[in-house]
């Protein structure tokens, strides 16, 4: 591939809720949640953000890293799976809140949690043709959950951005290679009109997660011709702390190759954003020639993994904007009655 990511950029709601809290209202014992789950707290939006204000967000940090004009934006895909509207696309909001030229082509994407690797795939593609010169995938959400259910421990907003354009000078990492691997496997779902989501409870990990993973991993280290030793980071789908690490051990990478894109213990699911979020965790900090492997994941179910490997590029870039660890460490606690509140979980 002859592609490469020209710059990135996340944004993350500044406020927090400790699992505690939501542990203590439904009787249920903190210490034995978190270890469960290895999460600490998750990230909540505020009254006034969604899916689109996310996006924006970090899409104007992705540009700010790039340094690229946004009239040379060519395509724009978000993916969630809480889009603000059911009919009326989130991506068109994106394109005017960054000045991009109406001559482009936009489109939501859903594919639970991987939507968001799904657009630089389609982004990749069209750049690798020549049809446009950038293109910009964000995966963002605002994730619902039923009150009580166990979804709601880790249910979070956030999101990433990617831009891709050619594999040339401004890249700071190329893309070596892409691989998916698909099934309908129905571990997670949402009717229409429906406000939160069923799950297959521990049918989610496996064979759902799991074989999905670990599938898309085998696929992109055969194709390139690659082991777990060549890479020095890797990040995995995270819902929850506890399965990219399982998914880590099986596939033969260690702990330190996960940790520095394992955010998922400070922030929870950001479902379409986890993956993005990781990866822009380890592009803050990793050196030039390194090597990362990304691996998404989305129920229903599907995974697309991809061999990233940084350039010198990164190093003037990735000052240009916040850093993952910035938002990480600028919060706001809140009880479990504010966030009711700002989940609309109440109705008058």
């Amino acid at each position: 591939m002859n592609v490469g990511i020209v710059g990135y950029g996340v944004y993350i709601p500044r406020y927090r809720i400790r699992l505690d809290d939501i542990a203590r209202v439904w009787g249920e014992e903190p210490s034995r949640v978190k270890q469960g789950l290895m999460v600490e707290e998750k990230s909540v939006p505020a009254p006034d953000e969604d899916t689109a204000t996310i996006s924006v967000e970090a899409a104007r940090n992705a540009l700010k890293r790039a340094g690229i004009n946004p009239q040379d934006i060519g395509a724009i895909y978000v993916g969630s799976e809480s889009h603000p509207y059911a009919v009326k696309p989130t991506a068109t909001i994106v394109a005017e809140a960054i000045e991009a030229t109406p001559n482009l082509t936009a489109a939501d994407m859903e594919f639970a949690c991987k939507a968001g690797t799904a657009g630089i795939q389609a982004c990749a593609g069209l750049v690798e043709m020549g049809q446009i010169k950038y293109g910009i995938s964000i995966g963002a959400d605002t994730a619902q959950a039923a009150p009580g259910d166990p979804l709601e421990y880790t249910a979070a907003a956030g999101g990433g951005a990617v831009i891709i354009g050619k594999n040339d000078g401004e890249a700071l990492a190329e893309i070596e290679g892409t691989y998916s691997y698909t099934t309908d496997t129905p571990d997670f779902w949402r009717r229409e009109m429906r406000p939160y989501p069923k799950h297959g409870g521990r049918f989610t990990g496996k064979p759902a997660y799991f074989k999905h993973v670990v599938s898309a991993a085998h696929g992109i280290l055969r194709q390139l011709k690659l082991t777990p030793q060549d890479f020095a980071h890797a990040v995995f789908h995270q819902p929850n702390g506890k399965f990219p690490c399982q998914v880590a051990e099986e596939l033969g990478f260690s702990k330190a190759q996960i940790a520095c894109g394992l955010v998922v213990p400070k922030i929870g699911n950001t479902y379409s954003g986890a993956t993005m979020i990781g990866l822009a965790a380890v592009l803050d900090k990793a050196k030039p020639d390194e090597r990362i492997l990304v691996v998404s994941y989305g129920s229903g179910a599907g995974s697309d993994a991809f061999s990233i490997k940084v350039k010198k590029a990164i190093e003037e870039k990735r000052d240009l904007a916040p850093k993952v660890e910035q938002f990480l460490n600028n919060k706001i606690y809140i009880d479990y009655s504010t966030y009711t509140k700002y989940k609309s979980l109440l109705v008058r």
